[in-house]
């Protein structure tokens, strides 16, 4: 009886976890279901495993916060979790959430000892961020750990003073492919999951006895709200800060609910306090991140909680689960950050176009630090195609979106996103994606040939029957057509006056700097000193990253602009700027 609840808890925990009956305490509690596997062969080892009795007890409890502190939880004390100063080397790949994930891995790892290095031949431990949205993105990991990391594990392994060099496989790639990262090459050490992060020191000191690891199960309720992340680059002025985790909207193309699970989001006031970390640190842009960033929904404090109240979606839009609850959404979190920091410029990614009601728009509109820059991702112009990606919207009622988006927010910048060759998409259905694109004239967009992934419906229901030549060549035609617009917008703002958050040093030149303005779009300026205050007023100093300062545009391509500084100033003050600074900044050049 004891084994055989031992062999099926996983698949326990994914029947309850599709039924959405139990919300799991604690992952940590499971991992050890299917964890520790010795190096010479794949079967379980069982370690000090539950029993019936203590699995009763735990799903019983309905809040991690409900265990006291002298709680018998298990699997927490039958190993050595602590690192020795062992040297960890962070390879990141994929969108800025893993960028995200990374700070918060290194913030439990630093806690447990460990030492970051930026040398990979130095570390004792490599761990690799992956992105499992695109076979593409899969096959560079799978060369890197073949052709480069297992070489270097080999050579580090030698000699009799050598500590073998231990790899981690992290994120939404170590979910998907799960024991396929641990028997393939028999390189990989470690594999956790996103919901798994905080388990790692333990997993990474199963290694010590040569033994490999692995914990991918999802949660209902981890956001890592209680973790202060450490930046990767911390002398960066730009900073990520995750707001929700997962997503509920299952388009048929797309792998992340299987990967990342649900949506939960983080309580305000966590984020609240890490924003407030941040300015205190010097940061002056905070991007918020999320599967579905505008989707937010923080129902854990009662007091916001309101009553009988449904989320609000764009007209015409549709969801695939029913309305959900209201709380505090992303407008009042959006209202909360902007008024609390008026120098802080907020950006956010990546939304759902269903989720830009008027509250969101009219709270962009009324704070001019949150950035005018929306990404709304369209994936396709092509009714039939957008159903059977199940976006849950007409390219009609994306199209009023678009209109309506810009008699809110005149100034508006746009990006999306687009998928070509998506299963059964003909010729017209592609020239559909194409007149959309000329219609609504991005200023950026990102344009992929459709990946089949196992597990998405795509993946069970249809056949990915478009060949590569004509995917790529629908790329290209998407590509082509958006650098036209993009460069036709980009000569439309020579002549104004723009406010840049200075990033650094440009690539090509170092005589030269980089910074964004308000609609994420590049400038470059020559890096020379400029005064304090405007209409060449009051003493001159050098540009540095992390300075706002006034810039006069001058120049422009489909993907950067050129411009001339004209003074430092602060967010704030510039946009509080009146008549009279307008229209001395005109002249200046």
């Amino acid at each position: 009886m004891k084994l055989n609840f031992f062999g099926n808890c996983k698949n326990l925990y994914y029947s309850y976890f599709k039924l959405n009956q139990i919300q799991i305490v604690s992952t940590a509690y499971f991992s050890q279901c299917n964890i520790n596997r010795t190096s010479k062969n794949s079967k379980v080892v069982p370690n000090n495993e539950p029993t019936l009795h203590d699995f009763i007890k735990y799903e019983n409890l309905k809040h991690l916060d409900l265990i006291g502190d002298s709680a018998n939880v298990p699997y927490t004390s039958n190993c050595d979790v602590h690192s020795n100063n062992r040297k960890v080397f962070f390879d990141v790949h994929g969108c800025q959430m893993n960028v995200s994930d990374t700070e918060i891995v290194w913030s439990i790892l630093k806690s447990a000892g460990f030492e970051k290095t930026e040398v990979l031949n130095e570390a004792d431990v490599v761990l690799i961020m992956t992105c499992a949205i695109r076979e593409g993105a899969e096959n560079k990991i799978w060369n890197k750990l073949i052709h480069n990391l297992k070489s270097l594990k080999q050579r580090n392994s030698r000699g009799p003073n050598k500590t073998p060099l231990k790899i981690g496989v992290l994120g939404c790639m170590a979910e998907r492919l799960k024991h396929t990262l641990l028997e393939k090459e028999q390189i990989v050490d470690v594999v956790a999951g996103p919901d798994s992060y905080r388990d790692l020191p333990r997993l990474l000191a199963l290694t010590y006895n040569d033994q490999t690891a692995i914990n991918v199960l999802l949660s209902l309720d981890e956001t890592y709200a209680d973790v202060m992340p450490v930046r990767l680059n911390e002398g960066s002025k730009s900073a990520f800060v995750s707001i929700m985790r997962g997503c509920d909207n299952m388009c048929t193309y797309c792998i992340v609910p299987f990967t990342r699970g649900r949506e939960r989001s983080r309580p305000v006031q966590s984020i609240v306090n890490e924003v407030q970390h941040l300015v205190d640190q010097g940061v002056k842009e905070i991007t918020l991140l999320g599967q579905n960033v505008n989707s937010y929904q923080d129902l854990s404090t009662q007091s916001y909680s309101l009553s009988g109240q449904k989320m609000e979606t764009v007209k015409g839009f549709k969801t695939v689960y029913k309305p959900k609850k209201r709380g505090l959404n992303f407008a009042d979190l959006l209202d909360k950050l902007s008024a609390a920091h008026p120098n802080l410029r907020i950006r956010f990614t990546s939304p759902h176009p269903k989720d830009f009601p008027d509250e969101v728009l009219n709270i962009i509109a009324e704070r001019r630090n949150i950035c005018r820059s929306l990404h709304m991702p369209a994936q396709s112009g092509n009714n039939q195609v957008l159903e059977r990606m199940r976006r849950g919207y007409t390219k009609e009622a994306y199209l009023d979106l678009i209109r309506h988006t810009r008699e809110v927010l005149p100034e508006v910048t746009i990006s999306s996103d687009f998928i070509c060759g998506f299963c059964g998409e003909t010729d017209s259905e592609f020239e559909d994606t194409l007149n959309l694109v000329k219609e609504v004239k991005y200023n950026f967009a990102y344009i992929f040939p459709y990946s089949m992934r196992e597990k998405t419906t795509a993946h069970r229901r249809y056949k990915d029957d478009v060949p590569s030549e004509v995917k790529q060549k629908r790329v290209d035609m998407l590509v082509n057509q958006f650098r036209y617009d993009a460069e036709e917008l980009n000569n439309a703002q020579i002549g104004l006056t723009q406010l840049i958050l200075v990033e650094g040093e440009s690539k090509r030149s170092k005589e030269h700097l980089a910074g964004r303005n308000d609609g994420n779009t590049k400038v470059i300026i020559p890096k020379i000193d400029v005064c304090q205050e405007i209409c060449g007023e009051g003493p001159v100093s050098p540009i540095t990253p992390g300075d706002y300062v006034a810039v006069k545009i001058t120049g422009a391509s489909s993907q950067v602009l050129k411009g001339i500084p004209l003074y430092h100033t602060t967010l704030a003050r510039y946009n509080n700027r009146g008549e009279e600074e307008v229209n001395c900044c005109s002249v200046i050049v």
